[in-house]
């Protein structure tokens, strides 16, 4: 059984992932793990001599009190969406979120982390200094990424980007299963650019091994990638885009702050990101 991961800071944009990672969880048969976690605050104890451990217990006491208010929440939700029979686990943990994320996936072998994000407004601070983005550099498991007004719908076509390297086809692979369980098909597309060095050969060996499965390519001509792909997510209708992270450089510079803020209207698709090494 698949284990996905839930941090959640309780927050409007992390209930709304929770929907996906609820509808997620049922599409892999998997069960979720939900994380919420507390930085202490850092004071001088020369200054609080007395009331030093009482401060730190009082706000270890609140956040506990939230943690034990907001799960019922979240188990409604659930029994809403019919879910509630998805088995979910609790973790309460302070320190870092990310040292913590990271100790989730090792200590609960964590197969997806479910992360929500404020949305197209917040795109770029999302993938270059926030809590998500610090996330999507760190760790080794697909992370699948919620922007706040991307609300619900059935999985019926994921978006595939891809470069046609071999670890680009191994990675497409886990999403033809993916898409399989969702009853979903494939959409999967190169830009190709002057500078391209992807061979037609390539390209039909590619269709060749995939021509059982329920995918379609695309190849468009463009020297302007980044607007290519947000075009592709809005008139192939994309659900999902799956996104190949090669160390982050191409992920993040996909999110120009100039590129955020010219289709932050268009942009309200989930991406789920698989990291791969150079």
């Amino acid at each position: 059984m698949k284990r996905i991961l839930f941090p959640t800071d309780f927050s409007e944009a992390a209930t709304n992932a929770f929907v996906h990672a609820l509808e997620f969880a049922k599409i892999v048969q998997g069960e979720l793990v939900l994380l919420h976690a507390f930085e202490l605050p850092v004071f001088d104890n020369q200054f609080f001599p007395e009331n030093y451990m009482v401060i730190y217990e009082s706000v270890e006491l609140s956040q506990f009190e939230m943690f034990k208010e907001e799960i019922p929440k979240l188990r409604a939700i659930a029994e809403e969406r019919h879910l509630d029979k998805i088995r979910m686990t609790h973790r309460l943990m302070d320190g870092n979120l990310l040292y913590n994320i990271n100790k989730s996936i090792k200590d609960d072998k964590i197969d997806y982390v479910v992360m929500g994000t404020e949305g197209a407004s917040g795109w770029s601070e999302f993938f270059s200094g926030t809590n998500t983005g610090n996330v999507l550099a760190d760790v080794d498991v697909p992370i699948l990424c919620i922007p706040i007004e991307a609300k619900y719908k059935k999985t019926e076509t994921i978006g595939f980007t891809t470069r046609f390297r071999p670890k680009d086809k191994k990675a497409l692979k886990q999403i033809v299963k993916l898409a399989k369980m969702a009853g979903a098909e494939v959409k999967c597309l190169y830009v190709k650019t002057s500078k391209s060095d992807v061979d037609k050969e390539t390209i039909k060996k590619w269709e060749h091994d995939f021509e059982e499965e329920p995918i379609e390519f695309f190849v468009i001509n463009s020297d302007e990638v980044k607007e290519t792909i947000l075009d592709f997510i809005l008139y192939q209708e994309i659900d999902i885009l799956t996104m190949l992270t090669y160390k982050r450089t191409f992920f993040q510079g996909l999110f120009h702050p100039s590129l955020t803020k010219k289709f932050a209207n268009n942009f309200d698709v989930p991406i789920l990101a698989i990291p791969l090494e150079d």
